[in-house]
């Protein structure tokens, strides 16, 4: 462990990211964990060997382990008020000093309390149609972005006053033309919160994450899932964010450098909020509950469904595969009979093992996906004897981690099964 290693969950999200960032710097050496993707509306739960709990949204899930720092790089969006409530938990539980652990990328966008209202609109008004937003503002902020890319504010801004106040008048004059945006906050208000973030957290520039890179091993720590990318997922239930491994290989290669691709899933699916679900199991939903991921206003219901190696199948080639795999909640199947592996879809009269995958920007094509997975059934296999070599043999990149609790003292390394070889 040795080298960088970047961190992605290859389903909907909540497969254990965070607990296994979270082991990895624990363990050593790595003493960064850089987010490079989505915002506040992430939720890695992390639970200590004594108890204490945290729900790291942007900090990196290795926070609790003394000196770890955090980078939010530029491809994040960073909402410093909700940043100052999460440093708030962190201190409480014995945390005094993540903020001054935390350095920030100037160019990465700011979610602001203007982003999240309009964002929240937009979705109440889909009504039974909802896309599955968290409710915080981040399609919001990104499509913002997208449509006046010259007036999105950054993390850079809030150390210049009379920029971020023009910035902010524009930002809050358009969002109040959202039907149903309702009151918003005053602009001096949030110009003043947002100025102090910028004097209590620092501020760098892109040469920063290089010199990380260069200075020892750096865990990066993705958000949701490769099946909710914003170009790959099943649209339109997807983020506005790109999930796979493309950004933290992006910042990889500008500084030189590699990492080893860690892909996390569990031994059963879930999925947070609406959209295609084909080994979905409402006996499973009822059976499994997660203490962490409960029923949101805006996420919707938690659910649950067996393992599905078809859509591990896609999310893995769309995200360029992976080097290794890490399989959590493999206690729950161990103790249960109930669990199966869904080898194959039926669809549309065919047998399919493999969906489509192209390359990224047609959402027209996805949207087709998504309807057609919406038709689609299952085909199970029962559980196997031995999860982690059955999953690696299915899939390809061998399990290397395991976990079989919540805690870092919950997961171990594995040695995959040596594969035949070939004749001849």
């Amino acid at each position: 462990m040795d080298e960088h290693v970047v961190v992605v969950d290859l389903g909907y999200g909540d497969a254990g990211k965070g607990t296994v960032v979270d082991w990895l710097c624990a363990r050593g050496p790595a003493r960064t964990v850089v987010r490079f993707n989505g915002g506040a509306q992430a939720a890695h739960n992390v639970v200590a060997p004594d108890g204490r709990h945290h729900t790291f949204a942007q900090f990196g899930s290795g926070t609790l382990t003394p000196g770890v720092r955090t980078h939010l790089s530029r491809f994040m969006l960073v909402d410093p008020l909700a940043l100052a409530a999460e440093a708030r938990h962190l201190a409480a539980l014995g945390v005094p000093d993540a903020l001054d652990r935390l350095t920030v990328d100037r160019d990465a966008l700011l979610t602001t309390p203007y982003h999240r209202a309009a964002g929240r609109a937009r979705e109440a008004a889909r009504g039974a149609g909802r896309h599955g937003s968290c409710g915080m503002g981040i399609g919001e902020t990104a499509a913002y972005a997208l449509e006046h890319p010259a007036d999105a504010p950054r993390a850079g801004d809030c150390a210049s006053p009379a920029r971020l106040r023009r910035l902010l008048v524009r930002l809050r004059d358009r969002c109040a033309a959202v039907p149903g945006c309702g009151p918003l906050p005053d602009v001096a208000d949030c110009a003043d919160a947002f100025a102090a973030f910028a004097a209590r957290v620092r501020l760098v520039g892109g040469e920063h994450l290089a010199r990380l890179l260069r200075s020892g091993p750096v865990v990066f720590e993705g958000a949701q899932g490769v099946l909710l990318d914003e170009w790959h997922g099943f649209h339109p239930h997807t983020t506005w964010s790109t999930t796979t491994f493309a950004n933290a290989a992006t910042l990889l290669a500008e500084a030189g450098a590699a990492a080893v691709r860690l892909g996390v899933l569990r031994t059963y699916t879930t999925r947070h909020g609406p959209g295609p679900f084909v080994t979905e199991d409402p006996a499973l939903t009822e059976d499994l509950p997660d203490r962490h991921n409960r029923y949101g206003r805006w996420q919707g219901a938690f659910r649950v469904g067996h393992l599905d190696l078809v859509a591990l199948r896609y999310a893995l080639e769309v995200a360029g595969g992976a080097d290794a795999l890490a399989l959590t909640h493999l206690d729950v199947a161990q103790a249960r009979t109930d669990l199966r592996i869904c080898t194959a879809y039926e669809m549309a009269g065919q047998r399919v093992e493999r969906l489509p995958a192209g390359p990224p920007g047609d959402l027209d094509r996805q949207a087709a996906l998504t309807r057609a997975l919406s038709a689609a059934r299952p085909v199970y296999t029962a559980a196997p004897a031995d999860w982690p070599a059955a999953i690696g043999t299915a899939l390809g990149p061998p399990v290397t981690l395991v976990s079989t609790g919540p805690t870092r003292t919950d997961k171990h390394l594995v040695r995959p099964a040596a594969r035949p070889r070939s004749a001849g």
